[in-house]
């Protein structure tokens, strides 16, 4: 009635002007719904159009996989391959088989609206669009189109706002390490990524791997070759004459068995001992953290430039200051201020937890012992460019150069330090009537985590758990040294419960520490207190605190959950399903490619890796002489080899390597016995 009134009184002009803003109304609707819809551009060129954010994707791809977990989109991936079950959010996702043997069968049951494959993944990327499923086609060819894909992921979920700064923050952090080596005016040094097993292997000269070595100011060999991997003979390694060389993982392998022999140990990397083994998801990706990586790189390259102050492209000294979001001041009348502060030190942002005190006060802390008169501690998280510059310049100077950048003072100030990111860390308060502790927890126990009582004494980087106790009550000297006693007995009854192995022999043994832990506990201030032992209501809330506070910062820093996959758990013993299988006999290439993908797959079934898991429990159980017979778990392995095989079958040892425990070998022969029968008969 409204719209009559304002209307012509002509009847026919009447009903065509309520005909018209209909019409204006439909057309205004679907001018809404188009500028609703996406159309982007996937790696080959297809064209994707999306009316909606997918809400179910499935990301064969694990740099897509983080990408699109970094930049706020976690919730969207229901799938994803065993190589991102450290990522965020694994515990919410299917996994679906690895990068390079997916299962089409576990992406189906997953039911997703997107698919991200890469372009070798064809069998399962025509099967997708068969079956009507988008398929977004993800390969990494270069530094640009890692950005323009970040961009383009960003825009099918929503997110393009974060992708932009992510983007923005690998651009910047590449050109700070070009103005840093332009004000050191180095001479590029020969730099060479060296893979393979059998042969000497590098990345072709134009890969983004190459790219990220120029952009770390190194000289990348050309051996005429575009391919993404190259062989490299002994002839061109003796010419180029590499001065560094780095690898990731199993390259150490190559390494062993070539750099003692002429020739290949007679080039200035392997004589001066510049070989660096990094971290294949930093190495082998171009993606989220590729400048924190062409920095790590750098620093290595060129320590001596990277430890000079007048090399430094930024001025030390205090960034930003924010407040703890938890006011510790409430809980603890003896703290005046908690807060985190971004700090440059050797150039780049370090963090530094630190708790500042009301009156001078007494520590005990297991890197610096009793301190007295203290009006500061914290806890300071030093990034990898910093650790070879920081090493070199030695540990009196890097925390003199700390104490400096963050204003304070070295008499008054007890600081932790660490590797693990203080943006990472877990704050965690347990009460018992009037008591309360609060734990404040950084860890990272993926590179140098240890078995004390096993393994050799030798330092490794960047793990350390480092735990920073306030109480409000007073301490005694007995109960802070009990204190450390309690926290140290939790974090090892946590490391055990999350399966956490042992870096130099995680086997066999799983770890109960890192070979840098720490721990600072404060005096206090309120009723005196004489045992924090583990009969004590203290004990028990200093053990509670800890205990819950390193297996969220585990989490944080490592992505590691108690029921991540048994793949994953296998690769933390250092056993590698892909070599066990490439290493059985077969007699052609097909047949041990098809028998890589069907263990992999036998290992996604439920109740397959269930089997697993129990083995992985008693090899534990069984080196440490708690058992003594497995002659049942030996029935047991035929029956699943025989299950899988589908008739009793006669189990083989195909696991031809000495390294793996005997009740491990047993499981994983029953399972590649099934295996290798199941294909024989699949082939015939």
């Amino acid at each position: 009635m409204t719209l009559l009134k304002y209307l012509p009184r002509n009847r026919w002009l009447s009903v065509f002007y309520i005909v018209a803003i209909l019409f204006m109304g439909l057309c205004l609707g679907s001018v809404t719904a188009w500028a609703a819809r996406i159309q982007v551009q996937d790696s080959t060129g297809a064209t994707l159009v999306f009316d909606q954010p997918p809400q179910r994707i499935v990301s064969l791809v694990p740099t897509a996989s983080e990408i699109l977990v970094t930049i706020g989109a976690e919730e969207l991936v229901k799938g994803a391959t065993y190589h991102d079950v450290t990522l965020s959010g694994s515990d919410q996702r299917e996994v679906v088989g690895g990068f390079f043997n997916p299962s089409c069968a576990h992406v189906k049951q997953v039911h997703p609206d997107l698919l991200i494959a890469a372009s070798f993944h064809s069998q399962i990327i025509e099967d997708a669009k068969k079956s009507g499923l988008k398929v977004f086609v993800y390969d990494t060819n270069s530094l640009a189109q890692v950005w323009i894909q970040m961009k383009t992921l960003s825009r099918i979920t929503g997110h393009e706002a974060e992708a932009s700064t992510l983007v923005k923050k690998n651009i910047d952090g590449m050109a700070h390490v070009q103005a840093k080596l332009t004000k050191a005016k180095v001479n590029y040094k020969r730099v060479m990524r060296f893979m393979g097993r059998d042969s000497i292997m590098t990345p072709g000269a134009d890969t983004f791997q190459a790219e990220m070595i120029r952009a770390a100011g190194g000289q990348v060999p050309n051996f005429g070759k575009t391919d993404k991997i190259v062989p490299v003979s002994l002839e061109a390694w003796t010419r180029f004459n590499p001065q560094v060389i780095y690898g990731c993982g199993d390259d150490k392998q190559v390494a062993e068995k070539f750099f003692s022999t002429p020739g290949w140990k007679d080039v200035d990397a392997v004589k001066n001992h510049h070989i660096y083994y990094l971290p294949c998801d930093l190495t082998c990706r171009a993606s989220v953290h590729t400048s924190d990586f062409v920095a790590y790189l750098s620093s290595l390259i060129y320590t001596q430039e990277f430890a000079d102050e007048k090399n430094d492209v930024h001025l030390s000294g205090i960034i930003d200051e924010t407040l703890l979001e938890q006011d510790l001041s409430k809980d603890f009348s003896y703290v005046k201020k908690a807060a985190l502060i971004n700090a440059y030190v050797f150039d780049y942002p370090n963090k530094t937890l630190a708790v500042d005190l009301t009156s001078p006060m007494t520590v005990l802390s297991s890197l610096e012992g009793r301190r007295d008169n203290i009006t500061t501690v914290g806890n300071h998280y030093t990034p990898p460019p910093t650790w070879m510059p920081g090493h070199l310049a030695g540990i009196n100077a890097l925390r003199t150069r700390i104490l400096d950048a963050i204003c304070k003072k070295a008499e008054t100030t007890a600081l932790l330090m660490t590797g693990a990111d203080m943006g990472n860390l877990s704050i965690r308060t347990e009460k018992f009537k009037e008591m309360k502790v609060t734990a404040l927890v950084t860890a990272g126990v993926m590179s140098n985590a240890v078995r004390m009582g096993t393994d050799e004494g030798m330092f490794y980087e960047p793990g350390t758990i480092n735990i920073l106790i306030l109480t409000n009550m007073h301490l005694t000297p007995r109960a802070m040294s009990r204190a450390i006693i309690s926290a140290t007995e939790a974090k090892t009854a946590l490391l055990e419960d999350l399966d956490i192995r042992s870096s130099v022999s995680g086997a066999t043994h799983p770890a109960t520490g890192t070979g840098t832990d720490n721990i600072l506990v404060v005096a206090g201030q309120g009723a005196p207190i004489d045992n924090a032992g583990g009969h004590s209501k203290m004990g028990e809330l200093i053990a509670k605190a800890v205990y819950a506070g390193i297996k969220e910062a585990v989490e944080k820093q490592n992505g590691i959950l108690a029921g991540r996959h048994v793949i994953q758990r296998l690769k933390e013993r250092n056993i590698s399903i892909y070599e066990l299988t490439i290493k059985a006999q077969f007699n052609c290439g097909q047949k041990k490619s098809e028998f890589n993908s069907m263990v992999e797959h036998l290992l996604l079934n439920k109740e397959i890796s269930g089997f697993m898991e129990s083995a992985l429990a008693l090899n534990d159980a069984y080196e440490r002489g708690q058992v003594k017979n497995i002659d049942a778990f030996g029935l047991w392995c035929e029956q699943m080899a025989g299950k899988i095989a589908g008739q009793p079958i006669e189990i083989m040892d195909l696991t031809r390597d000495d390294h793996v425990p005997i009740v491990i070998k047993k499981a994983l022969n029953a399972v590649m016995t099934g295996a290798k029968a199941r294909i024989g008969e699949e082939n015939e």
